[in-house]
């Protein structure tokens, strides 16, 4: 079945207690875009307030570039100097932009009564969860998600209208910037099972400390009613607090649990190539190299049990990941280079470096270290930690970038390690082009801010100086 609309103008309305302009408005919208230089024909326009933008000011373009109806507030359409009656489209009227996005996106999926609705969130490993599990899952259910990381508190509800009337199961991850996001995240998805990766640092300096990081990704729960199941990580510290008082199925997954069951035979570390999992007695290549790929793929395979995929789909799921931008990936040229730059937090730095270290390899070992972000006060400690780290760790030669990283190179000059601190991009390309040698280990570790994916071409990748 195919819908001429994703949902009809009064229906839309009437979800959201929206001011239909004009009243008598027929039809519906085809696509939702909150930009409005991706506007299509027949698309809803989100006007949104940001911290640097305002909608409003762009209904204009929105209507220019084909949109049928806009969700505008009146105060944002009184800012912006718009006239509700030369709007050139339908309007929503509502009191809060944002809100209503989330909820027609709600609305949206409460149409597919059909889809099982998955929910993952935790401090690291959200995104290689979700793909590996649609990787188990595309095997035997047509699968829909969020592109990439869409998972904020307006990528989730765009998300959602990319479900179509074929979709089987949706498989959607929840992040967060703030306060209250994974409640308003799971108010829209109301997931039938939802999966905790694991309690971390990350944000810790917009939540302040750990307990109220586990009590924000608990609310993925948070619209559970007593026959959804929650999917809980078996050693994490805060596993009791985050199963207390939840309504539905609790499920403690992990290696244990999945080795106690008779699912889980053997784990073999094979390095850089990934690990070989064994499934029910039967080898499967998982190449994502790491411990904690590992722990996110016994995650997905937790999750695809609980929703019915048979063994035989985990086990082929396992063998067709692919590397995904900035997270283990690794790269091959003149060096071999391990890219996991997409974020960084304490826990995620400390896993990279042992990784490191305890690989085999006949040649230097080089890591880039760029600012770990967002953690607040704690900013300064825990970069001294890393430099107290990354002086006991194996490595030959160490980079360091970023602001952040004057307590790691404090550390660092403490113990005489061989190291170079650039505060520039331009000075670190430069250094590091200087003294990268063939057949070097490199390992490049930061937030997603410092950007180190920029050296992969120009320094690290092409023809390097030969070893004297």
């Amino acid at each position: 079945m195919n819908r001429p609309f994703l949902m009809d103008y009064r229906n839309a309305a009437k979800a959201l207690g929206a001011q239909l302009l004009p009243p008598e408005a027929a039809g519906g919208f085809r696509s939702v875009a909150i930009d409005s230089r991706k506007v299509s024909e027949g698309a809803l326009f989100v006007a949104l307030r940001g911290l640097s933008t305002e909608g409003h000011r762009y209904l204009s373009q929105a209507f220019e570039a084909g949109a049928a109806a806009a969700l505008v507030t009146r105060q944002g359409m009184e800012e912006a100097g718009w006239d509700p009656g030369s709007a050139g489209g339908i309007l929503l009227v509502v009191e809060d932009t944002l809100k209503a996005l989330q909820d027609l996106a709600a609305a949206y999926l409460d149409t597919f009564p059909r889809l099982l609705r998955i929910g993952i969130t935790g401090s690291s490993g959200k995104t290689t969860t979700k793909e590996i599990s649609a990787a188990m899952a595309r095997r035997e259910k047509k699968v829909v998600m969020n592109p990439g990381n869409l998972n904020s508190e307006t990528g989730l509800p765009l998300a959602a209208f990319e479900v179509r009337d074929h979709h089987e199961m949706g498989i959607f991850e929840a992040g967060m910037n703030r306060k209250g996001e994974i409640a308003e995240l799971a108010a829209v998805l109301r997931p039938h099972i939802a999966l905790i990766t694991n309690i971390g640092p990350a944000h810790i300096g917009i939540l302040g400390s750990m307990e109220a990081i586990a009590g924000e990704k608990k609310d993925i729960f948070s619209r559970f009613t007593g026959t959804e199941t929650a999917l809980i990580p078996e050693d994490d510290p805060f596993r009791d607090y985050l199963a207390r008082d939840v309504k539905g199925k609790i499920v403690f997954y992990g290696q244990k649990n999945l080795e106690a069951s008779g699912k889980l035979t053997a784990i073999h570390d094979r390095g850089l190539a990934g690990t070989e999992i064994v499934w029910e007695g039967i080898p499967a290549g998982f190449g994502l190299p790491g411990r904690h790929n590992v722990q996110n793929a016994l995650a997905a395979a937790a999750l695809a049990g609980e929703a019915g995929i048979r063994d035989s789909s985990i086990r082929e799921g396992f063998e067709s990941v692919q590397g995904l931008f900035g997270r283990s990936e690794v790269l091959r040229g003149k060096t071999t280079v391990i890219r996991d730059c997409y974020n960084a937090n304490p826990d995620s730095a400390a896993e990279a470096l042992a990784f490191c270290d305890g690989l085999s390899w006949p040649g230097r070992r080089v890591y880039i270290m760029g600012s770990m972000l967002e953690l607040g006060d704690r900013e300064e400690g825990a970069h001294r930690k890393l430099g107290e780290q990354l002086a006991s760790s194996r490595a030959d030669l160490i980079f360091l970038y970023g602001k952040e990283m004057k307590g790691t190179a404090e550390a660092l000059e403490k113990r005489q390690i061989p190291f170079f601190y650039a505060r520039t991009m331009d000075a670190l390309q430069a250094r590091a082009a200087e003294q990268i040698r063939t057949g070097d280990l490199v390992l490049l570790k930061g937030s997603r801010g410092c950007a180190l994916e920029e050296l992969t071409g120009t320094v690290l990748l092409q023809e390097v100086p030969d070893v004297p």
